[in-house]
């Protein structure tokens, strides 16, 4: 009889509970001025599943913490593109987010295999701690691929257009026009609204150069404003920056394409030897065992 009313009154209970933290949930988000993001990138899917946490952590919590982590993951963010998808406080808010996952998850899968070990339950904050980060500095590789790869194409639309009298301004709008989308449009596009602004040339080319940190996107700043203090041709500056990121861009290529067999040799003994030498030895052995010689 016990039971026959316990299990219903649990089961209100724990209801009851949710439907008290949704409406406090609802309540606290409800308090959070909504964000202006007409000028930021799209939300992936994934986020926009998690983001009113985010925006609670980030609101509520994140802006606690000292200016100079904050600072430190803006530079990050800065460095890699994100910064047009999330501010500081809500990567930071995402880290903690992932930290509380990673364990649920983790006891899921256990739950799943049923073999429970509460060594995981301790590896998994710390692993989707770490996990934005890691995400993070994969999406710089990749930006930075991106940025080397389009860079002489973009110098080659800049060079032709000075060389055909615009100003570097005009060039800059014109490659951003004919030249093919990527993070580098993106950077140049921020150097020309800049420049819009009231910024001088140097100085809007210096920022781009500090938000990307990247040693050839730094030698053609340097260049082009060298050219400009000693009244040398622009065009002609922009020419031989052309064709060494060009050569430079070969090289690279021939570098990766002779690292290429070094780097297969792993996968070769790791994977293909062994089912080679069990293919080849298995006829051999069981001869051997029809014979009663093993």
């Amino acid at each position: 009889m016990d039971n026959t009313f316990l299990l219903p009154g649990s089961a209100i209970s724990t209801g009851l509970c949710v439907c008290l933290g949704i409406l406090v949930f609802i309540r606290i988000y409800s308090l959070i001025d909504q964000e202006d993001r007409r000028y930021m990138d799209p939300l992936p899917w994934k986020l926009r599943l998690i983001w009113p946490f985010i925006q609670i952590i980030a609101n509520f919590f994140c802006v606690f913490l000292p200016y100079e982590i904050i600072e430190q993951t803006e530079e990050k963010l800065s460095r890699t593109g994100v910064s047009y998808l999330l501010t500081a406080e809500q990567f930071i808010a995402l880290r903690i987010i992932s930290a509380i996952m990673f364990p649920v998850f983790a006891f899921l899968v256990m739950l799943g295999i049923d073999n429970f070990q509460p060594i995981w339950l301790v590896i998994a904050p710390l692993l989707g701690f770490l996990f934005p980060d890691i995400w993070l500095n994969d999406t710089r590789k990749r930006r930075e691929s991106a940025v080397i790869r389009s860079l002489p194409v973009y110098l080659d639309f800049i060079t032709m257009c000075v060389e055909s009298g615009l100003n570097l301004q005009g060039a800059l709008g014109q490659a951003m026009e004919k030249a093919p989308p990527g993070p580098l449009r993106n950077e140049f596009a921020i150097v020309l609204r800049d420049l819009r602004s009231g910024l001088s040339r140097a100085e809007a080319l210096r920022r781009m150069a500090d938000r990307l940190d990247i040693s050839e996107i730094t030698s053609f700043v340097s260049s082009i404003i060298q050219a400009e203090k000693m009244g040398a041709s622009l065009a002609t500056v922009l020419r031989l920056q052309s064709e060494q990121r060009r050569s430079e861009r070969f090289l690279r290529a021939e570098k990766m394409a002779m690292e290429a067999p070094v780097k297969l040799v792993g996968p070769l003994i790791i994977f293909i030897f062994p089912v080679t030498f069990i293919v080849l030895g298995f006829p051999i052995v069981m001869k051997f065992m029809a014979e009663g010689l093993l």
